[in-house]
C-alpha cells in the first residue's frame, strides 16, 4: 500500500479520484505538531529551538496516520507547495517517525489528474530551507506576542495581544482613522453646460428630439480652474452672470483611438482585492473559497505572488477563443507576464482555473454559489489575459464662449472654455469577456467652428471627501506597498485584528479602529518603534525570504531581532506606570450598589464606568451614550431602533418595563429593575442576522452570538428553541442526512452540522 498524506479532506477526496486503488489518500486535517498553547515552547538560551507538541485535536488522528504509515510500503507528503505546507510535510515526517532525507515530496500546482500523475512520478526531498523560513517567522511571532502581551496585560488592560504583522497593520488603519478626524471639508462649486447641436441642414436629429451632451466648465480667461477654484454660491452665481447671452462655438475637438490592455492574471493580493470590491468578499472569505476551489480541482494554487501561466494554459485558452468567440478575440503568441516583485516565485503559477475549457456555466452546477461567483471571476480573468485588447475612440471637445459686452468691465469680456469627454468602444475585445467598468458616453457629430445651442447651464454644490476608511481591498493593497506580509498572510492578519477587538467593520464592512486599540499602538509606538515600523517589518519579511533561499540562517536572524527587543522591555516593565498610559478618570456618578465614587477605566473592549471601591466593590457600567459593542464600530442608529422595536417589552419575571443595553457581546434587554430583578434576554441586530430559519423548531431564525468560546450560532427563541452551531449555517442541507450544512473557516470547508453524518461538501 501507498500513503499518501494532505492537509484537507477534500483535497484528499479528489486526489482519490486520480489514483489506483493501491492508494489510500487521508488528511492530516492541518499541523499535526505545534509550539504549545500554554507556555512560550521555545529555548531561547539554546539558539531558540522549538519545542513542538501535538495538539489535543490532532493526536486521534495522527495515532490513525502512524498506524497506516507502518502497513505502508511508501509514504507520500503532498502538502500544498508554500512555506506552511513545506513546514506540515516536515512535522509529518517528525511525527510518523520518516527520515527527511528519505521522504518522498510532491507539489503540483492544480489538482488535476495529469498534475498529480506529473507529481507522483517527479517526487523530491522536503526543502529545509523553505521549513526553517517559516520557523523563523512561527519562532518571531511568538516571541513577540508571549513576551510582550503580558506587557499589555499589566500596563494597559487584561486579554490584549501584540503581533509583529498584526500590530503594523492596526497602526495603518489608525493613522488613516485620524486622517479621517482631521479632514477639513471645504465647500466648492462645479458649472455645467448642458449643449446639442443646433438644427442644420443634411443633419437630422434623432426623432426631432435634441441631442444633449454635458460640458464643464475648463477654463477661466485662459487658465484651466482648479477643482476648488470655485468656493462658495455666490462665485458660481457671478459665473453664471457673466455667461448670460453668451454663444457656445466649437474651437477644438480631437479624436484619439486607445487600446484598452486586459489586466494581468491573478495573485493572491488582487484576487483578494478584486474579490473584494466586485463580490463584496472579505480576504478571509475569498481565501476559505478559494481553498475549496482549490481542493475541488477547479483552480491552481491561490497562495502565491507570481504572474507565471503554463504553456498548458496559454494553448487551451487560445484555443478556447478561437471556437467559442472567433480568430480575432485571440491572439496570436500568448502574452506573458513578468512579476515586478523580486521575491516573487517564477516557478509557481498565477491563479487561473485548471482547464481553460471549463466555462463558469459549465462549472456552476457543481459549486454552491460564493464558489460559483469566485470561480467565474478567476476564470474571466485569467482567460481574458491571453485575450486581444479592447478598442476605444475617445473624443475631446473644447467649447469656448463669446459673451456681450459686461457693463463696466471696460471693453474686455471674460474667456470661458468648456470641455465634453467621450468614449466609444469599437471592439470590445477582452471586455467581452471581462467587463470591467468602461461606460460609453456618446456625444453626437459636431465640427470646428460649429455653434451649439445652450439647454440649460447648471451650477452644482460640492463638499471635499476625507479618505475613506480601508476595505479589505485597501488595507491588503497598503501592506502589499509596503511589504508587509506576504501572500498568505494577508487574509489572517485582518482575521485576527478584527478576532483581538482592535478592529471592527462598520455599517459599510469598512475597518476601523476601536477605543483601546489607540492605546495599545500609540504605546507601541513611543515605546517599542520597530515593532510597529513600516520599513523594519518589510525588512524581516525580507530577511525571511532569505532564508527561504538558502541565504542565511534563521537563529542569527532571530537573534538580531530578540536581543534588543528583550532589553527594551524589561527596561520599558521598570519606567512605564500604567497610569499614564490608561489615566482613571473621575465621575459624579455613584455606585448604586455601595456609594462609592464612579471612575472612569480603559479596558479591551473600551472605556467603561467601575466603582472605586474595587475590590470590595465590583460594580460596573456601560459609559452614558456609548454604543460600541463587540459585533461593531459605534452605531447609535441601530441600537436607536432595537429601543423603539422593544419599547413595550416587559420582563417576564417582576413585569418592570425592560430596557435596552450595551455590553462587550453587544446589545441586549435588562430588566429596569435592577439590581432587584436581574432578568436579561438576548437580542440581536441586522449585523447578527443569517436570514435563515431555524430547522428545528421552524419559528426562529438562526442568529450570529458571542461566548467565551467565541462565536457561535443559535435560534432565536432560545430558552423555548436551544438548537445551536458552532459554524455559520449557509442554508443549504446536507445531502445524506437533511441537516444544514455550516462553514468550518479554521478548516476551509463546508460539513454537515450532525456530527454523526460526517458529510464535506
Amino acid at each position: 500500500m501507498k500513503l499518501v498524506i494532505v492537509e484537507s479532506p477534500t483535497k484528499a477526496k479528489t486526489i482519490t479520484k486520480f489514483l489506483g486503488s493501491d492508494y489510500t489518500v487521508e488528511s492530516s486535517f492541518g499541523h499535526v505538531r505545534d509550539l504549545p498553547v500554554s507556555k512560550m515552547g521555545i529555548d531561547i538560551e539554546h539558539d531558540f529551538e522549538p519545542k513542538y507538541v501535538v495538539p489535543k485535536k490532532a493526536k486521534v488522528n495522527l495515532k490513525k496516520l502512524q498506524e497506516l504509515a507502518k502497513k505502508s510500503d511508501l509514504i507520500i507528503l503532498a502538502t500544498d507547495e508554500d512555506r506552511e505546507g513545506e513546514a506540515i510535510a516536515w512535522h509529518l515526517a517528525e511525527a510518523l517517525k520518516v527520515d527527511p532525507k528519505d521522504t518522498n515530496r510532491i507539489v503540483f500546482h492544480e489538482i488535476t489528474k495529469t498534475a498529480i500523475a506529473e507529481a507522483i512520478e517527479h517526487p523530491r526531498k522536503i526543502d529545509m530551507k523553505l521549513v526553517n523560513a517559516q520557523q523563523a517567522r512561527r519562532i518571531l511571532d511568538r516571541l513577540v506576542g508571549y513576551e510582550l502581551s503580558p506587557f499589555l496585560w499589566k500596563k494597559v488592560a487584561k486579554g490584549l495581544s501584540a503581533g509583529r504583522v498584526q500590530s503594523v497593520a492596526v497602526r495603518l488603519i489608525i493613522e488613516r482613522e485620524r486622517e479621517i478626524k482631521k479632514f477639513n471639508i471645504e465647500e466648492y462649486w462645479s458649472v455645467s453646460a448642458n449643449l446639442s447641436p443646433y438644427e442644420r441642414s443634411g443633419v437630422a436629429r434623432q426623432n426631432g428630439e435634441k441631442l444633449p451632451f454635458l460640458a464643464r466648465l475648463n477654463k477661466v480667461d485662459g487658465k484651466t480652474i482648479d477643482k476648488l477654484e470655485i468656493k462658495n454660491e455666490s462665485q458660481a452665481a457671478e459665473i453664471l452672470t457673466a455667461l448670460k447671452g453668451a454663444k457656445y462655438l466649437v474651437t477644438d475637438l480631437e479624436k484619439k483611438q486607445t487600446k484598452k490592455q486586459p489586466p494581468k492574471p491573478f495573485i493572491t493580493s488582487s484576487l483578494q482585492q478584486t474579490a473584494n470590491r466586485w463580490l463584496g468578499f472579505s480576504a478571509k472569505q475569498t481565501m476559505m473559497v478559494a481553498q475549496q476551489l482549490y481542493e475541488m480541482g477547479f483552480i491552481t494554487y491561490m497562495r502565491t505572488d507570481s504572474l507565471n501561466l503554463a504553456d498548458k494554459f496559454l494553448s487551451e485558452a487560445a484555443e478556447y477563443l478561437k471556437t467559442n468567440l472567433g480568430e480575432k478575440y485571440s491572439l496570436a503568441t500568448p502574452r506573458r507576464f513578468k512579476t515586478k516583485d523580486k521575491g516573487a516565485q517564477e516557478a509557481h503559477e498565477a491563479i487561473r482555473p485548471s482547464e481553460a475549457s471549463r466555462a463558469p456555466e459549465a462549472a456552476a452546477a457543481d459549486l454552491n454559489p460564493n464558489q460559483n461567483k469566485l470561480y467565474k471571476l478567476i476564470w474571466q480573468r485569467a482567460v481574458a489575459s491571453q485575450m486581444t485588447e479592447a478598442i476605444v475612440d475617445a473624443t475631446v471637445v473644447d467649447i469656448d464662449t463669446i459673451t456681450p459686452l459686461i457693463k463696466g468691465a471696460r471693453g474686455i469680456n471674460r474667456q470661458f472654455q468648456f470641455r465634453a469627454n467621450g468614449q466609444v468602444i469599437k471592439f470590445d475585445g477582452y471586455l467581452k469577456i471581462y467587463p470591467e467598468a468602461s461606460q460609453e458616453i456618446i456625444l453626437p457629430e459636431i465640427k470646428v467652428k460649429e455653434e451649439l445651442e445652450l439647454l440649460e447651464l447648471k451650477p452644482e454644490q460640492h463638499f471635499t471627501k476625507p479618505p475613506a476608511r480601508y476595505s479589505d481591498a485597501g488595507l491588503v493593497k497598503e501592506l502589499e506597498k509596503h511589504g508587509i506580509g506576504r501572500p498568505s498572510t494577508y487574509a489572517p492578519t485582518i482575521n485576527t485584528i478584527i478576532d483581538r477587538n482592535y478592529v471592527q467593520r462598520d455599517e459599510n464592512k469598512r475597518l476601523g479602529p476601536t477605543d483601546i486599540a489607540f492605546v495599545v499602538i500609540d504605546l507601541l509606538v513611543e515605546h517599542f518603534p520597530k515593532i510597529v515600523d513600516y520599513e523594519f517589518t518589510a525588512k524581516m519579511e525580507n530577511d525571511l525570504d532569505t532564508i527561504a533561499e538558502g541565504g542565511a540562517k534563521w537563529q542569527p536572524i532571530i537573534k538580531e531581532f530578540y536581543d534588543p527587543f528583550h532589553a527594551n522591555l524589561e527596561n520599558k516593565y521598570e519606567s512605564i506606570n500604567k497610569n499614564d498610559i490608561v489615566p482613571e478618570e473621575k465621575t459624579t456618578e455613584i455606585c448604586d450598589k455601595c456609594g462609592a465614587p464612579m471612575i472612569i477605566k480603559t479596558g479591551r473592549y473600551g472605556k467603561f464606568l467601575a466603582c472605586s471601591a474595587f475590590p470590595e466593590c465590583k460594580n460596573i457600567k456601560s459609559l452614558p451614550g456609548t454604543d460600541k459593542n463587540k459585533n461593531g464600530l459605534a452605531d447609535s442608529k441601530e441600537i436607536d431602533e432595537l429601543k423603539e422595536k422593544y419599547k413595550t417589552e416587559v420582563c417576564g419575571k417582576c413585569g418592570a418595563p425592560m430596557a435596552v443595553k450595551v455590553g462587550k457581546f453587544g446589545p441586549f434587554l435588562a430588566c429596569s429593575a435592577y439590581p432587584k430583578c436581574k432578568n436579561i434576554k438576548s437580542i440581536n441586530g441586522p449585523s447578527q442576522q443569517t436570514g435563515i430559519t431555524c430547522p428545528v423548531c421552524k419559528k426562529g431564525e438562526i442568529v450570529q452570538k458571542r461566548s467565551r468560546r467565541g462565536i457561535f450560532y443559535a435560534c432565536n427563541q432560545y430558552p423555548d428553541c436551544k438548537t445551536a452551531f458552532w459554524g455559520k449555517p449557509t442554508g443549504e442541507k446536507c445531502p445524506d442526512c437533511d441537516s444544514l450544512l455550516i462553514e468550518d473557516a479554521k478548516k476551509g470547508e463546508v460539513k454537515c452540522s450532525n456530527k454523526e453524518c460526517g458529510y464535506i461538501k
